[in-house]
């Protein structure tokens, strides 16, 4: 592989695997409202939410980075007193007094705050508009979870980046990710890049390991459904239990609002532990080489933002299952599988776990992310042995990389009428 693309990829991977703290969809929604509460320049009087379904039904029951609570409207508040929007995805880290500032402001403004969902074909989208003293301001993400289109403050247009929202193209208008976004991906390349690019070109994937280990270690102190913990206390050593259990700890952690960042992997934080901490701990417990681990990290996050591509941004189709496909190809590559082992690992996990909804992000988050990995760790297993489904099964073909577009396919266009419904039972609960 020659190094301008080597370069490309791990460009790719840079931009795609970065750091954020708590659920990245209310920390999306937090960042807009920072930046139209700093485009206004006062004290918002009124702040109105218009989100896609998706981007709506991911931040109603998940926990707040440091606040004991869940949802939106603490997030707003934390955003609107202390929201810094050069802080990206980290935008809801504050110390202690701020958040109480925040929860103190949200005690007396809940009434200022109207979120609703918005009519629209793009699936990660944010609009907020901030008003106080007759003036207004308006901030818009969409495509990507850091990505302002629109800015304007009352007549002055700051910035427009609408044309061409709704193309099927996921792709910002930075010119850089018109670069990544045409590089095409294909399992063959992500398998050679991991295998063969210089380590110190890898090198950087380390840190994603110290970020999510940490959040592991909070998970397993007992937090969200106590999933990790629960299922450490009866691993008794069996090494596959462990993994499972170390990993999902990240997760409970995560979902129950714990203020430690995690490495996420396209816009996701549970994606990011997913794609990490298995095949770190699964490496370290075998006895691999820390080549092996580093290259087995590698394969695990570019193969599960590769399948991530064909299936879009958000999705009816849970995030978990082209993370834990990563995951089972950097199993087989510790295993000493090769590329065709690794294509039947990953034709196995489509055939295993394709049908997995997305129903927003929430504690139980962690229940599915222990039946993808350990989905993973069989088909993985059967691979290295030989064994792949017939390409007559399901959604699988004799090329890998049709078979992966077939799973593209059902998650961007086959379960749209799924994510409506979901929606609807979502906000029409009697609870």
């Amino acid at each position: 592989m020659d190094k301008q693309l080597r370069e490309q990829i791990k460009e790719i991977m840079q931009h795609e695997v970065v750091p954020a703290t708590g659920c990245t969809e209310p920390g999306a929604v937090a960042l807009c409202v920072a930046k139209a509460v700093e485009t206004l320049g006062a004290e918002p009087e009124r702040i109105t939410l218009r989100l896609s379904k998706n981007v709506f039904k991911n931040a109603m029951g998940v926990g707040i980075p440091g606040t004991g609570m869940i949802g939106l409207p603490i997030a707003v508040a934390m955003a609107t007193v202390h929201g810094d929007s050069k802080r990206g995805l980290e935008v809801l880290t504050m110390p202690e007094t701020q958040v109480e500032d925040a929860k103190q402001w949200l005690a007396n403004n809940a009434d200022r705050i109207d979120i609703s969902v918005k009519e629209t074909s793009d699936k990660l989208y944010i609009e907020c508009i901030a008003e106080a003293g007759g003036h207004t301001a308006t901030a818009v993400i969409a495509k990507r979870h850091t990505n302002f289109i629109f800015l304007k403050k009352d007549d002055q247009l700051l910035l427009d980046h609408k044309q061409g929202l709704f193309q099927e193209q996921d792709n910002d208008d930075d010119p850089k990710d018109d670069n990544r976004q045409r590089l095409e991906l294909t399992a063959r390349m992500v398998y050679d890049y991991a295998t063969t690019a210089p380590l110190e070109e890898l090198d950087w994937l380390r840190e994603t390991v110290e970020y999510n280990n940490a959040a592991s270690e909070c998970g397993l102190e007992g937090m969200g459904l106590h999933t990790g913990e629960i299922l450490m206390e009866q691993a008794r050593g069996d090494m596959v239990h462990t993994v499972v259990a170390r990993t999902v700890a990240a997760s409970d952690a995560r979902m129950d609002g714990c203020t430690k960042p995690v490495y996420s992997n396209s816009g996701s934080g549970n994606q990011g532990i997913c794609c990490t901490l298995p095949t770190y701990y699964y490496g370290k417990m075998k006895g691999n080489s820390d080549e092996q681990i580093l290259r087995a990290l590698t394969m695990s996050h570019l193969m599960s933002i590769y399948i991530k591509r064909g299936i879009g941004r958000l999705s009816a189709l849970c995030g978990i299952v082209n993370a834990t496909m990563g995951v089972s190809a950097g199993l087989t590559y510790l295993e000493g599988g090769n590329f065709e082992q690794i294509g039947y690992a990953l034709k196995n996990m489509i055939n295993t776990i394709a049908g997995m909804v997305c129903d927003g992000a929430k504690p139980s988050c962690a229940l599915k992310m222990s039946v993808g990995l350990y989905s993973a760790f069989v088909c993985a297993e059967l691979a290295v042995h030989g064994r792949v489904v017939d390409c007559t099964d399901g959604l699988s073909e004799s090329d890998l990389d049709c078979s992966i577009r077939n799973l593209g396919r059902l998650g961007k266009e086959g379960m749209n009428q799924t994510d409506d419904m979901i929606l609807d039972i979502m906000t029409h609960k009697r609870n």
